[in-house]
Order: C-alpha cells, then sequence, then structure tokens
C-alpha cells in the first residue's frame, strides 16, 4: 500500500511522463483500448477519455479464462469514467496452440484479442489500438507483447515510461478505485505450463476463486493440480488460516467443486511463480529507447 507522501513523490517526480502519454494520446486522434479493468488498462482509459473523449472507446474481450467478477467490474469502471464500451466474446481456447498451454500460451490469447481489436477499429475508423503494457513489464515474461507488435497496437504506459507504482499513484490521484487493486492475470496463468487449458477447469479455478473473495480475501491465487488445489495468498492474510471455521468453509467449497485436496502453500503470493519454476523468466525484448515499437507490415 502506497502512502500518501509516497504517492505525492511519485505523482510529482513523473508528471512529465504523464505529459508526455497525454500529448501521445492527442496526437493519436482516437484510439480504441484494449481493457480488462485492471490497474493498467483502467488508468490508460481514464486518460484516453480524458484527452480524447468520444474518440476512446474500450474493449473487453471475454472469454472462460476471465473470472466473472473482473468482467462485470470492467463494465462498472467503463461506465464510472463514461467511457464508451464494448464487449465481445474470444475463443483463444479453440486454438490448440493456445490450448496445449506452452510457455508462450499468452501469444496465442493476445493474437487472438488484438484480432478481435483491430477489426472493431477499422469498422469504427479509429486511429490505433493501445494497451496497458506498461515500463515495468519489460522485466518480466511477457509472450503476450510480440502479438501487440505484430498488431501495431502502441503502449503509451510504456513509451512514456510509467512504473506500476507511478501509475498506481497517478489512479489515486485520479480518483480510480483500482489504484490499490491487486495484480490479476487470466485464470489460465493458474495452470501450470503443459497442462491444457480446458473450460472445465478454468471454469473450476474461477469458482473457487470466487469463494476466496467471498471470505474477504484479495491477494491470492488457486492455482490448478489436476486433484490438487494450491493455495498462494499474501503474507499479511495467512494468520486467517488460524481460524478453523474459514479452513472448514474453504476445503468443503473446494471439494464440492471437484478438488480433492486443499493445500495452502507455505510461501506467499508472488506474481511469477510459475514463471521462476518452468524456467521462463527472460525480460520481453527491448527497442533502443527502452520501447518495442509496433512492427508495421
Amino acid at each position: 500500500m502506497l502512502s500518501p507522501e509516497r504517492i505525492q513523490a511519485l505523482c510529482e517526480s513523473s508528471r512529465p511522463k504523464l505529459e508526455a502519454m497525454r500529448a501521445a494520446l492527442r496526437a493519436h486522434g482516437s484510439a480504441l483500448v484494449a481493457f480488462s479493468g485492471g490497474v493498467d488498462s483502467t488508468f490508460v482509459l481514464k486518460v484516453a477519455v480524458e484527452e480524447l473523449g468520444e474518440r476512446a472507446l474500450a474493449l473487453t474481450a471475454l472469454s472462460a479464462s476471465v473470472a466473472p467478477e473482473e468482467a462485470q467490474e470492467a463494465r462498472e469502471l467503463a461506465e464510472k469514467m463514461g467511457a464508451r464500451h464494448v464487449v465481445l466474446g474470444s475463443n483463444e481456447l479453440a486454438n490448440p496452440q493456445y490450448a496445449a498451454n506452452p510457455t508462450n500460451r499468452c501469444y496465442f490469447c493476445k493474437t487472438e484479442l488484438y484480432d478481435i481489436c483491430e477489426v472493431q477499429r477499422k469498422e469504427l475508423g479509429l486511429a490505433v489500438v493501445v494497451d496497458g503494457f506498461n515500463a515495468d513489464d519489460f522485466k518480466d515474461h511477457r509472450p503476450g507483447h510480440k502479438a501487440a507488435r505484430e498488431h501495431a497496437v502502441r503502449s503509451p504506459l510504456a513509451e512514456a515510461g510509467l512504473t506500476k507504482e507511478e501509475i498506481r499513484a497517478w489512479s489515486q490521484f485520479l480518483g480510480l478505485p483500482t489504484w490499490d487493486k491487486p495484480q490479476m492475470a487470466c485464470l489460465a496463468s493458474r495452470i501450470p505450463y503443459g497442462t491444457a487449458v480446458t473450460r472445465d477447469r478454468l471454469l473450476q479455478i474461477a469458482a473457487a476463486e470466487s469463494e476466496l473473495r467471498k471470505l474477504g480475501f484479495r491477494q491470492f491465487r488457486v492455482r490448478y493440480h489436476s486433484d490438487v488445489a494450491r493455495l498462494e495468498v499474501a503474507a499479511e492474510e495467512y494468520e486467517r488460516f488460524l481460524v478453523a471455521d474459514v479452513r472448514q468453509r474453504i476445503n468443503t467449497a473446494f471439494l464440492a467443486l471437484g478438488f480433492k485436496f486443499v493445500a495452502l502453500d507455505l510461501e506467499p503470493f508472488r506474481s511469477g511463480r510459475l514463471n521462476e519454476a518452468a524456467g521462463v523468466t527472460k525480460p520481453a525484448t527491448q527497442g533502443a529507447t527502452g520501447f518495442a515499437l509496433p512492427v508495421v507490415s
């Protein structure tokens, strides 16, 4: 959680970055925002609406890999910001390359997403598709960024050099409820690489994580290991498992969803652990300025 003093300092030091982002969006003239409702894409949409008004459009693609709560929150956020919003279905599961769950699974998902975005962009006469890729994302395994480059998607956060902390600080300054939202990822990220992604497994994971939300947990993952559900939770939420009633409610709910065993990981949640286990922690390729510019063919 960022302190008020830290938020103020981050906003002051990164103000030129935000102004550069605003100028870039104005220069585009219009934009379709690939909008998930997460911290980054919500901030991009907020700034795009402020700079472009009706010439900014949010597009949310839904599939079994998106938790129902996330889909509903995306709708509510877009409405709150007064943004034009389109919600369309995506079908990455129909792609055998995605369903096989290789280490570059996200590439196939993002290819599906940006195909959908590009069709809408052309139909609506918008200048560009923009995403929520930020400057810190270069440090992580982001195979989906390759798909963005191939589709000439622009990443205004990364282009301006805005980091995750700075985005959270500005989100709080602009009154966005996502400013302290826990980091999210698609439900397929709960399945170890090489284990097939199926609709039934995604729905099982979604239902299990929904149960944790009902109990008030904020930052967690339900990792799928066939009969075993392995829970990763934030360190500050560990003590809740000392309460017998909490353990019992989680165990009962997960068994009813088809898991045979429920395990609590002794290491607190942190993003990217499955990537580390698979040995895929190589950062995304960067351009000479630190940003991989779109490839236009």
